[in-house]
């Protein structure tokens, strides 16, 4: 069991967002440069932003010349595993904000419990084991998108076991002949470092891969806010997921997913996820000097009390597109627009 799962969950769906409203000062201008011939090099790749569904629709206005598609963070299944809700208003107005800018935009479906404050295993299994579930679970979703308008579902269940492999290969398969013609499917994958950890994870690779438009690798949260300081996705990581699951899917199919945020490591505990721009501040406020990681791809800072800061903005994200380009892959995922830097082209 890898910690990065812990730190996603939490990055996922609570909102802890450490958003500074003082100003930046020269720090934040020097953290955006990119490195020489990475900025305009592989611009022709697509990005999914996403977007917690209540956050706002000029989040997506502000990236969109560099965005393919949005997705918006979305409905959860029921514990028992037999029903899901549809999406909100909320959600409804990222979908708007998304289409208004000629973007397609797909609803995320977890497994998240707010009674656990926890993605949910039993209940996944309690859906995946079922075919009455899946089957109720899968007319449910196909509705939404048929009213709503939506231009397809993302699978972001999470925290599976290998029980669940097989289930879930059914649960896509169903909902991927359920959907109306051209309507897409997308499946978010933990970051495995081998295929045996992808198999322990509950996924069958290859089976996913002939039935699903996209993977998204989350290649994020390799340390958190429940972990000691480190990078949040560092590159040799990223690259070693990215290479096992290429070998077992058409990479055509795949988004690298990279974090736009960064975690703060008080002395004394306490710590906290935070966006580009509040690390960035903290930074400032301290007087304290920020390093560009080399070997990680971050950026990382010490403040006077000891507090550790690493986080990944658009610096990280233009290596990241170096990798993605590099491999082949369809392009790239940023969690989430709230919380990184406006995406460029």
């Amino acid at each position: 069991m890898t910690n990065h799962r812990t730190a996603h969950r939490t990055a996922h769906r609570t909102v802890r967002r450490t958003l500074a409203a003082s100003a930046v000062g020269v720090l934040a201008t020097a953290v955006l440069t990119l490195p020489t011939g990475t900025a305009s090099a592989y611009t022709g790749l697509p990005v999914v932003g996403y977007q917690e569904e209540g956050d706002a629709g000029s989040l997506i206005d502000a990236s969109a010349d560099a965005l393919g598609s949005v997705g918006v963070d979305g409905v959860n299944i029921s514990a028992d595993g037999a029903s899901v809700a549809v999406p909100d208003d909320n959600a409804l107005n990222q979908l708007a904000a998304a289409h208004a800018k000629g973007l397609p935009a797909e609803f995320l479906l977890g497994n998240f419990n707010q009674a656990i404050g926890d993605f949910d295993e039993p209940a996944a299994y309690n859906l995946l084991s079922s075919q009455s579930n899946i089957a109720t679970v899968v007319a449910g979703l196909s509705d939404a998108v048929s009213s709503q308008g939506w231009d397809g579902v993302t699978i972001d269940i999470e925290s599976l076991r290998s029980r669940d492999a097989d289930g879930l290969t059914a649960f896509v398969t169903a909902l991927k002949q359920a959907l109306p013609s051209g309507k897409t499917v997308s499946l978010d994958l933990m970051n495995g470092q081998s295929a045996q950890e992808y198999s322990e994870l509950g996924y069958d690779l290859p089976a996913l891969g002939q039935v699903v438009d996209h993977l998204v690798l989350m290649a994020y949260d390799q340390h958190t806010q429940d972990s000691d300081p480190g990078p949040v996705g560092a590159l040799s990581w990223q690259q070693q997921g990215l290479d096992v699951l290429v070998s077992e899917v058409p990479a055509s199919k795949v988004d690298l997913g990279v974090a736009g945020y960064g975690y703060s490591w008080p002395a004394g505990g306490g710590a906290s996820q935070v966006s580009d721009q509040g690390a960035r501040d903290l930074v400032a406020a301290d007087g304290a000097t920020a390093q560009f990681d080399d070997a990680s791809g971050e950026w990382t800072a010490t403040l006077s009390d000891g507090t550790v800061l690493w986080w990944s903005d658009a610096q990280s994200l233009a290596l990241r597109r170096t990798m993605a380009a590099n491999a082949g892959i369809h392009g790239l995922a940023v969690w989430d627009l709230a919380l990184s830097d406006p995406i460029q082209q």
